[in-house]
């Protein structure tokens, strides 16, 4: 538990992909208490951002160890990057959709 923590943290310190998703977590976690989302929508939310978030530490895992394999520019490192990186992408949007879901109905709400 200690190593994974290490590593969460340098992480968050170290890489602004990160960085910009867990704001995007704080930001829809603070939504979740104003709009007092149910406790499935929680589920969803939670599982998202977890989702997400683990993506985008493999994706920079991935790019760390291509660069530490293959320091100058490879075709088929840029490749694998490019995959890993389109790993994240899709799940974001994924993600996306689920709070365009869970959010949809109270925003709707506020202007009725």
């Amino acid at each position: 538990m200690g190593y994974a923590t290490k590593g969460a943290i340098i992480l968050l310190k170290t890489e602004p992909s990160i960085q910009v998703q867990a704001a995007i977590a704080v930001i829809m976690t603070i939504a979740g208490f104003y709009f007092n989302i149910t406790s499935t929508e929680w589920i969803a939310q939670t599982f998202c951002i977890g989702l997400v978030m683990g993506l985008e530490g493999m994706n920079t895992t991935a790019e760390a160890i291509a660069d530490f394999i293959h320091p100058d520019f490879h075709e088929k490192i840029g490749h694998i990057k490019d995959i890993a990186a389109g790993a994240v992408v899709i799940t974001a949007i994924a993600a996306a959709v689920v709070g365009f879901i869970i959010y949809t109905p109270y925003v709707v709400a506020l202007f009725e």
